[in-house]
């Protein structure tokens, strides 16, 4: 008798999800899978409970499913959490996310039943329940129904985070497959499920160097088994600058922990572009490559990587002898070129006796066509804000190191070093707290750290003024827009009045993030006597496109301008309150599409 002969099902004369899948991938004529998966067959509406907080519902699923997944016996168990789920009537996403959480009695008995929910369960909730017991519990045996099931719709997520422990590809795969709205990596993982290398290779490197095709980066590398790869093709030059620009794009922590971490075989792939580093062509284009995994292997994310002693140190030597001494003056316009010579130094410095510093700071230009710019804090090596946060990049150095911020006096000042992408009050942010302590200086009292909390750090004064000032000093990271900016920024520091006679604030200031050529000057108009019934603020965007001018007489005129001219007479509208907008006569345009 088969496996599936002897599954009990849940319900007389229905047919599980799990022979459902099958049946609806085995009748589709091409094989493929819908983006966002087979629809669910008789799907009532899921329920909603707005007024639940993510405590209650904790407590509800405990309450409920602990006792019965200790039940040794599956099928009375199943039924049993069946039941229960319909209940609760909780959204499946919620019940599933509790359920992951569960602290378990007997795991055995928890994975029988989460098998039996998986193969003959009849409905979503339940068949999710089983699958978030088997994100902990699962074993080689059930990949073949997780993937099944990730062919669902709204089973997907689930599914990849129950198979990523049993086969990653599988999991990169069911990732890919439906957050790929874009659809650039079809070809990719059409390649992929065909079993042929040789196509897997020429859909890898005809991806397009576009976001769309590069933010699911680690599951590209999972999914493409990219490691085997290279194994096979060492000096494949094309695959080795695609291997170049998935690592740098995993180890970015723009928005979230950098994938870098999650990305198993991360050290091997490094040794093995490094390795083979002089088989790609010596163009202006390669050398910004792998000028970037320098500094992401100097101080990015990747330094958390559990090298072996002295191999990370070796990368960088083997980079920096590839890499040309000096770049030539680049020509006017030329952004890559003058990003590589203002960061060529930065990840090989060392101090004179060929040690690092325990504690130093280094500021760090993503790329010549980003306006990120990030300052990157090390103690003994180690990039804190990676280590102790992971849900964004470090703060930049105008507001770390043109404030003066990180300087340390008597009185103890808290500092913001990181702030989550998405804002401080959805996620969080990493603050710590600076004092001067006689011939020291102690970070301590720290806030927003994920994990343990962090330990106090007393770093030698004199050495961590020296670091401080030099960073200070150091403007190596600015480009002409962005030296404006600052300039700019330092004017209205200086002369906030420039600003306050027309009543607005400077709220930021900075370059364009899609265009780092263009300045931006964010201000804040709020009326000391608004119209009637109205209240609030209106923001405008005061853009100023490149030129040649230098920075200095740039930021001038700027500044000269404010002292005549009215910014909301010029700059662009940005939005605010509503009611203010519509009394004053000022209209949002309409947001330009995506292309």
């Amino acid at each position: 008798m088969s496996v599936r002969d002897e599954r009990e099902p849940l319900a007389p004369r229905t047919t599980s999800l799990y022979d459902y899948a099958l049946f609806r991938h085995g009748i589709e004529p091409d094989g493929r899978v819908p983006r966002k998966g087979y629809p669910l067959p008789d799907a009532p509406p899921e329920p909603s409970r707005a007024d639940l907080t993510w405590q209650q519902a904790q407590a509800e699923v405990t309450d409920a499913l602990t006792p019965l997944l200790a039940d040794p016996d599956p099928v009375r168990a199943a039924g049993a959490v069946h039941r229960r789920i319909a209940e609760l009537a909780m959204p499946h996403r919620t019940l599933r996310a509790h359920t992951a959480r569960l602290a378990l009695t007997d795991e055995d008995a928890a994975r029988r039943t989460a098998r039996q929910l998986t193969r003959s369960g009849t409905d979503a909730a339940a068949v999710g329940v089983g699958m978030a017991l088997l994100i902990r519990l699962g074993e080689p045996e059930d990949v073949a129904c997780l993937k099944a099931l990730g062919m669902l719709h709204g089973l997907a997520d689930t599914a990849s985070a129950a198979l990523d422990p049993l086969d990653r590809q599988a999991a990169a795969l069911l990732v890919i497959r439906s957050r790929d709205r874009s659809e650039q990596l079809t070809p990719l993982t059409e390649a992929i499920t065909s079993g042929d290398a040789e196509a897997t290779r020429s859909a890898l490197v005809s991806l397009p160097d576009d976001p769309r095709a590069m933010w699911l980066a680690r599951r590209i590398a999972e999914a493409a088994d990219l490691r085997g790869l290279l194994r096979a093709r060492p000096q494949d030059a094309e695959l080795l600058a695609l291997t170049g620009r998935l690592l740098h794009r995993m180890a970015d922590q723009l928005d979230s922990r950098a994938e870098i971490l999650d990305y198993l075989p991360a050290r091997a792939v490094y040794e093995a572009l490094v390795r083979h580093a002089d088989e790609l062509p010596p163009t202006p284009e390669h050398r910004s490559l792998l000028l970037s995994i320098a500094l992401d292997l100097h101080s990015g994310a990747s330094v958390l990587l559990n090298w072996r002693p002295g191999r990370r140190r070796a990368l960088l030597d083997a980079l920096d002898r590839l890499l040309p001494a000096a770049a030539p003056e680049p020509v006017p316009g030329d952004r890559r070129a003058d990003w590589f010579r203002r960061n060529r130094h930065l990840p090989f410095t060392r101090t004179e006796a060929g040690d690092r510093p325990r504690w130093e700071l280094v500021v760090v230009h993503e790329s010549e066509d980003s306006s990120a710019v990030e300052t990157r804090i090390l103690i003994d090596g180690i990039p804190l804000v990676p280590a102790l946060f992971g849900k964004g990049r470090g703060n930049p150095p105008e507001y770390l190191l043109d404030s003066g911020r990180l300087r340390a006096a008597p009185e103890p000042r808290e500092v913001q070093l990181a702030e989550a992408y998405c804002t401080e009050g959805c996620c969080g942010a990493l603050y710590v707290t600076i004092r001067r302590d006689g011939d020291a200086v102690v970070w301590d009292g720290w806030r927003g750290a994920v994990g343990p909390p962090p330990p106090a750090y007393r770093f030698d004064a004199a050495a961590y003024d020296a670091d401080l000032a030099r960073a200070e000093r150091d403007h190596s990271w600015c480009w002409p827009a962005r030296s404006t900016a600052r300039l700019i920024a330092a004017g209205l520091r200086e002369r906030p009045e420039l600003t306050a006679r027309w009543e607005l604030s400077s709220r930021w200031i900075g370059t364009d993030w899609r265009d780092p050529d263009t300045v931006v000057v964010h201000l804040r108009y709020e009326p000391s006597a608004p119209p009637p019934g109205t209240g609030g603020s209106l923001y405008f965007d005061w853009r100023l496109p490149h030129d040649d001018d230098p920075p200095r007489d740039r930021a001038g005129a700027a500044l000269r301008r404010l002292e005549t001219d009215d910014p909301k007479a010029f700059a662009a509208f940005g939005g605010g309150n509503d009611e203010l907008a519509e009394a004053l006569g000022y209209r949002k345009p309409p947001r330009t599409p995506r292309a």
